[in-house]
């Protein structure tokens, strides 16, 4: 939670421009925009340019809060550009939109929102079980060669990754848990990049490179490994942040994730897949996909997750799993369970997939497509409301 849908979302993945080093923008042939009207919030007040008067709106912000914020700033938001009234309206986010997404979907059901016609959401790597997801990790590692068998036994029988996870916030490991994490920090280590591990990372001092992933990317699609830097460069700018009509409130400059706000991270154990089988119970669609080489929330735990969920709602197999393409080559794997709950893998990409492999995440054509989002249902509707 904190991080800036705007500068990750908008400039990272999926928005319509993109930054480069020398401070410019360049079009992004990806952008969801070319299939749909987007709107990008960052959320909760603290994140980007957002602000309050209240000191106090800062301080251990729940999920609740956001989620209440999120609809008043919606409902606003119609209010000022009222044609869009009762458009086909869809929420997608990824990694804690696993929270974020469901949690206002269900409040625009509860509250009986008449002005938002949600149709569906689209999740991407989510957190919806703690212990599930990160214990999931120890299978990753060690499938990809992170680890060695000894210490994913340990994981296994000593000190599992969540436990790790939630005696870390605390500021204080057990014994057992500090023994596994000085090996996990031995193997691991912050030699690869956790979002997406066959992914180069950033190098210092010599940012600003461009890559190519080898086999996993075709060669035509170069994505930026430092346009986090670049994009806090632009939106640093006194004439771009003038030209949005921004302040820096509170702040000194803008960043990617907020330095003011402290969230209640006790929020992350609040398990969110309830909240899924709720909706698909009210008849609104639900996708779920996952970039299949991110290590910090990764496919195999969503997997299952969704695939119980699919079971205890009585969901038959409607689409057998099966390998998906885009011009020709394999780009994911995926499964449809009642016409209206889908998970899908996106082949080669990572935590933020429509960043690792945007031409497999383009809107209308890979991730939504997969959840029976129709183009046509979704031509000059607004479906993306996006969340970090």
């Amino acid at each position: 939670p904190g991080c800036s849908s705007i500068g990750q979302g908008a400039f990272g993945e999926h928005g319509p421009f993109k930054p480069t080093r020398k401070g410019h923008l360049v079009k992004n042939h990806y952008s969801w925009n070319r299939e749909a009207n987007m709107i990008y919030l960052d959320s909760p007040v603290g994140v980007g340019f957002s602000f309050s008067v209240n000191q106090s709106s800062y301080y251990l912000v729940n999920d609740e809060m956001t989620a209440r914020d999120n609809l008043l700033f919606l409902q606003g938001w119609f209010t000022k550009f009222p044609k869009y009234k009762n458009k086909d309206f869809f929420i997608t986010g990824e990694s804690y939109a696993g929270h974020y997404a469901p949690q206002l979907a269900q409040l625009i059901l509860q509250t009986k929102s008449t002005n938002i016609n949600l149709m569906g959401i689209a999740i991407g790597n989510p957190l919806l079980e703690f212990n599930r997801d990160f214990n999931s990790d120890a299978d990753f590692w060690w499938s990809h060669g992170q680890i060695k068998d000894s210490t994913f036994q340990m994981l296994k029988t000593v000190c599992n990754y969540s436990t790790i996870r939630r005696q870390g916030r605390s500021g204080k490991l057990s014994p057992n848990c500090s023994e596994v994490n000085q090996k996990l920090s031995m193997e691991v280590g912050g030699y690869t990049d956790t979002f997406d591990v066959i992914a180069d990372m950033c190098p210092p001092p010599e940012k600003h490179q461009a890559y190519v992933l080898t086999e996993m990317q075709a060669a035509a699609e170069k994505i930026d490994v430092c346009v986090e830097d670049e994009t806090v460069t632009y939106l640093n700018r006194k004439e771009v942040y003038n030209a949005l009509n921004a302040k820096l409130v509170g702040i000194t400059h803008w960043s990617t994730c907020s330095s003011v706000l402290v969230y209640n991270f006790q929020n992350l154990e609040i398990p969110t897949i309830s909240l899924l089988g709720r909706l698909v119970k009210s008849g609104v669609r639900v996708v779920v996909y996952s970039g299949d080489q991110d290590s910090m929330i990764p496919f195999i735990g969503t997997r299952s997750l969704i695939n119980e969920l699919a079971k205890d709602l009585g969901l038959n197999i409607t689409e057998e799993y099966r390998a998906w393409f885009r011009s020709k080559h394999v780009a994911g794997w995926t499964e449809v369970y009642g016409d209206i709950l889908t998970f899908a893998t996106i082949r080669g990409a990572g935590h933020a997939a429509p960043f690792y492999q945007p031409g497999r995440c383009q809107v209308g054509k890979a991730c939504a497509m997969l959840a029976n989002l129709l183009v046509s249902s979704m031509a000059h509707a607004l479906p993306a409301w996006h969340l970090s």
